[in-house]
């Protein structure tokens, strides 16, 4: 999902290699890095294709993930390194780095299939905004992204509201 939203609001987050390193680091990502416009321009690929997941049926979904995972010979073990206990790895840690990206991704939605928990992907609902996000709250009821502030916008906007009308 942070993946996805290094692209909306027609602002690119992930500019150049430097950036994209810059945001592996915030998210803790290990294993080798190119650091190359090639290696992002693969990253741009893979962050489209997965948000298209977003807009997708069921089926579309599966594709896409199945498409992913086989693309990178997804072949899981389990590790422990840095501050990490055991996990799951499914490429090595030197494949490429869009392959790792993307087989996490994959892995993560395989799970949301599985448990019949598509509806959990949804874009934020600010009407300025088109982030995406994951509902992992137990009642299903998270509308906004946690991007630009959103959720607080919109309070505040319906807040304001109330009270025009109140007058």
């Amino acid at each position: 999902m942070d993946l996805v939203n290094t692209a909306h609001d027609d602002t690119e987050r992930l500019p150049d290699p430097a950036a994209l390193d810059a945001f592996l680091d915030e998210q803790g990502f290990t294993g080798d890095r190119a650091g190359t416009d090639a290696e992002l321009a693969g990253v741009h690929a893979l962050r489209a294709r997965i948000e298209a997941i977003w807009d997708a049926d069921e089926a579309g979904v599966v594709e896409v993930v199945n498409g992913i995972l086989a693309e990178a010979r997804a072949l899981p073990r389990l590790t422990r390194h840095d501050h990490w206990d055991w996990h799951l790895h499914l490429t090595d840690p030197q494949a490429p780095l869009v392959d790792r990206i993307g087989t996490e991704v994959a892995m993560a939605i395989a799970d949301l299939i599985r448990a019949n928990d598509l509806d959990r992907l949804k874009r934020c609902a600010a009407e300025d905004c088109d982030a995406v996000l994951v509902d992992l709250s137990r009642n299903r009821s998270r509308r906004y992204c946690g991007t630009g502030n959103c959720a607080n916008r919109a309070h505040v906007a319906a807040y304001r509201a109330r009270k025009a009308e109140a007058i």
